[in-house]
């Protein structure tokens, strides 16, 4: 599979996993593993100070070869997510940050003027960003243009697993964007993962449809199979993409 760069980074994995919901952190840790993920997103609310380094979540996702994404679940607006971001570059010791600002406790749908300012600043500050935000491909351009790393589109609303929602969106997102683009929320199985790598979609990234299935280890795999194939389809071009590149359709893209 061919690899991935996202601002100074090169993944070979293109499925990133969230490391919430799991019932154990030896859990999480073996279905990272499983996963074969290059990079993991943690959170600052999840650090306890007052815990010996053995029984933290540290200890399972300070490892060689992954990479940490903090994020800044839970703030309100662009100045607590920058705020956020500053605790974690101290914390976490990188400059990567995955930008979520979604003041609506009901349904955590990011807001996007927010993510707009937030991005400018950070940027301004030296951060990677990675922000999280709706399937707009306007607001995901206007992102890029602010310096955002990637841009992390939802398929449905995050924790529903409901899987691609928002495919004709998506495929926008993918043709208008010259940077990564990482499916983030709403996928739910192997094949909403394969479905989105199909699209074009650079990577994925996945929490609630691993950590709270049956057997988090082996779905782990399972996820990691279905966007490599996924991928691996994509890059052949499936009989799909030539029909709409045939017609003269927009909505494809063949960045490789």
């Amino acid at each position: 599979m061919s690899k991935l760069y996202i601002a100074d980074k090169i993944f070979e994995s293109r499925l990133f996993l969230g490391t919430s919901k799991f019932n154990s952190y030896e859990l999480m840790g073996e279905a990272i593993a499983a996963s074969k993920t290059q990079m993991v997103t943690v959170s600052m609310k999840r650090l306890d100070p007052d815990k010996p380094h053995k029984d933290s979540m540290m200890k399972y996702v300070r490892k060689p070869g992954l990479q940490l994404l903090p994020n800044t679940s839970g703030v309100r607006n662009a100045k607590e997510a920058v705020f956020a971001a500053e605790l974690a570059r101290s914390a976490f010791e990188t400059n990567w940050i995955k930008l979520e600002i979604h003041p609506d406790p009901t349904y955590l749908l990011p807001d996007p003027i927010e993510t707009y300012n937030a991005t400018v600043e950070l940027v301004q500050k030296g951060f990677v960003v990675l922000p999280y935000t709706i399937a707009d491909p306007l607001l995901c351009k206007r992102l890029e243009e602010a310096g955002a790393a990637c841009v992390m589109p939802m398929a449905a609303p995050i924790g529903t697993s409901k899987g691609v929602s928002n495919k004709d969106l998506l495929r926008m997102v993918v043709e208008t964007c010259n940077i990564p683009v990482i499916v983030d929320a709403g996928l739910g199985a192997p094949s909403h993962a394969a479905e989105v790598m199909e699209m074009g979609v650079d990577a994925v990234l996945v929490n609630t449809a691993i950590a709270r299935s049956g057997n988090p280890v082996e779905m782990a795999k399972a996820f990691s199979m279905a966007v490599e194939s996924g991928r691996m389809a994509y890059l052949a071009e499936l009989t799909e993409q030539r029909d709409i590149a045939d017609s003269g359709s927009p909505l494809t893209s063949y960045r490789l």
